[in-house]
């Protein structure tokens, strides 16, 4: 499974009013774990950087006046997304700013059923918590020190990390490296296989029957009653 975590960097905080995407960092994760691929581009926003929007994320206006249009890497970054699922923090936001720029150079929009926002996501699972990004790398642990101002390539790497955190993916990926290291000689390659066809039960219908009505020959106190129903 193929998915887009991204991040955005902006003039600011409405793109029908004037604003503009100034930088879009793109993480692919292929079964939840990053391939090493990466998308990212500065822009150049054809208007002035307002003073709070440089306080944020400090690309100032000297840095951006000799960066792509977003028209001359549109194309590039379409690419790189595809169709996959976009994961994104405060996915809404992103997908404004992106979805005004595609409209802008007529290409189609994206679809709000591809966002996976793990701002909502965080809220489900730790209600009542902060859950802003530097908030979330704290509590799962992971390495925000880098992170002294906003930028797309650097929080979309750490919200990937949050991602898997988020969705209890990491735990997984952990079982599965443990098993496939059991029992392997140095230096050989990982294999991972994928069951096509799932087992079949082991245990048939009659044989479930008949093991309840053993259980039920054993009395009120056989410890079997603590795991199986006979009702």
């Amino acid at each position: 499974m193929r998915e887009i975590v991204l991040d955005t960097e902006t003039t600011g905080l409405d793109p029908y009013q004037g604003h503009r995407m100034v930088e879009i960092g793109c993480i692919e994760l292929v079964n939840r774990i990053p391939s090493g691929n990466v998308f990212h581009r500065y822009f150049n926003p054809e208007r002035s950087m307002p003073p709070e929007a440089l306080a944020v994320h400090g690309l100032s206006d000297e840095f951006l006046k000799d960066k792509l249009f977003f028209a001359e890497a549109v194309d590039e970054l379409i690419a790189f997304i595809g169709d996959a699922p976009l994961v994104a923090h405060n996915a809404a936001f992103d997908l404004g700013f992106l979805n005004a720029e595609l409209e802008r150079v007529g290409r189609p929009l994206i679809a709000r059923e591809r966002l996976v926002d793990t701002l909502l996501i965080a809220r489900r699972k730790h209600p009542g918590g902060s859950n802003r990004l530097d908030d979330l790398c704290v509590r799962y642990a992971i390495d925000n020190s880098r992170r002294t101002k906003h930028g797309a390539l650097l929080d979309a790497e750490l919200l990937a990390e949050v991602y898997v955190e988020l969705i209890g993916a990491r735990q997984a990926q952990l079982i599965l490296a443990q098993a496939s290291m059991a029992g392997r000689v140095a230096g050989e390659p990982i294999i991972v296989r994928e069951r096509v066809v799932p087992l079949i039960r082991a245990v048939t219908a009659q044989e479930r029957a008949a093991h309840r009505a053993f259980i039920a020959t054993l009395g009120d106190n056989a410890i079997w009653r603590d795991y199986v129903s006979l009702d």
